[in-house]
């Protein structure tokens, strides 16, 4: 760690890189966002070799921050652990304080939650959810907040119902309205889905990415068996392409139960 320190002083020092010494933390708040997702793409590929890098990419993005503050004379990189330090023990209690551990992880997170909102004091309850998060991610962190003084549906089912009135919506919307509108309505159904994923304890974004890939993988295919017969998807048709489609489809489906299979003999 002091290597590391060092070489992002020096990288910001008056001789040091004149890339590094002209950014500030707007310029690289970009960067560390990516890098995060990068690391959270190395964990959904298992890349485990990967991920040392990612990771170190990622601590790296905390140190150039660190520096920015240092050379602004806001703070240091050992505030920042400080800093956190300090967190981590007052909302772990139960194992550096006197509170019982015989709490299930439901207890505990609930625990976590109330102590971020003492801390929060008389802050509004949706105030200090980032900007920065991924849409649908923010979507669900101000839902848990909301639902936390009780704004909630009780069940999945008031959700569904909430989503077939929204697609509805959004459907009168094309019709008859702006394309502002539109967007609006699109909005709102989205919104919805994110509120259905929380009820089902599902991480939208872990979803969306999964049928992003799953998608990816299909469509592949598709382009494999036309690069058989020399074509590329162009040249083909969407009646074509959707019966190939459906093959790679049950081409996968055949792999995991055969997988699954082989699994459940061993």
């Amino acid at each position: 760690m002091p290597r590391l320190l060092e070489i992002m002083a020096r990288l910001r020092a008056p001789d040091g890189c004149p890339w590094d010494i002209a950014q500030g933390f707007a310029d690289i708040a970009p960067y560390t966002l990516e890098e995060a997702h990068e690391v959270a793409d190395a964990i959904a590929t298992e890349d485990w070799a990967g991920l040392k890098g990612e990771l170190g990419d990622l601590l790296f993005q905390s140190v150039f921050h660190a520096q920015i503050a240092e050379d602004k004379g806001i703070f240091r990189f050992e505030d920042v652990v400080s800093a956190i330090s300090d967190k981590m023990v007052a909302r772990h209690p139960h194992v550096f304080g006197a509170e019982s551990r015989d709490k299930s992880p439901e207890q505990q997170t609930a625990d976590w939650e109330a102590l971020k909102a003492a801390e929060r004091g008389s802050a509004r309850t949706l105030d200090g959810v980032a900007l920065a998060l991924p849409a649908l991610t923010r979507a669900v962190k101000l839902q848990k907040r909301a639902a936390r003084v009780g704004f909630d549906w009780p069940s999945t089912a008031e959700v569904v119902d909430k989503i077939t009135e929204e697609a509805r919506e959004l459907v009168e919307a094309r019709d008859r309205l702006t394309q502002a509108e539109v967007e609006e309505e699109f909005g709102d159904l989205l919104f919805v889905m994110a509120n259905l994923a929380r009820h089902l304890a599902l991480d939208p974004e872990a979803a969306l990415r999964a049928a992003n890939a799953k998608f990816t993988r299909r469509f592949n295919r598709i382009e494999d068996w036309l690069a058989e017969d020399g074509r590329r998807p162009e040249a083909s048709d969407l009646a074509e392409m959707d019966a190939l489609w459906n093959r790679a489809k049950a081409e996968e489906k055949a792999r995991i139960f055969a997988e699954n299979s082989g699994r459940a003999k061993d």
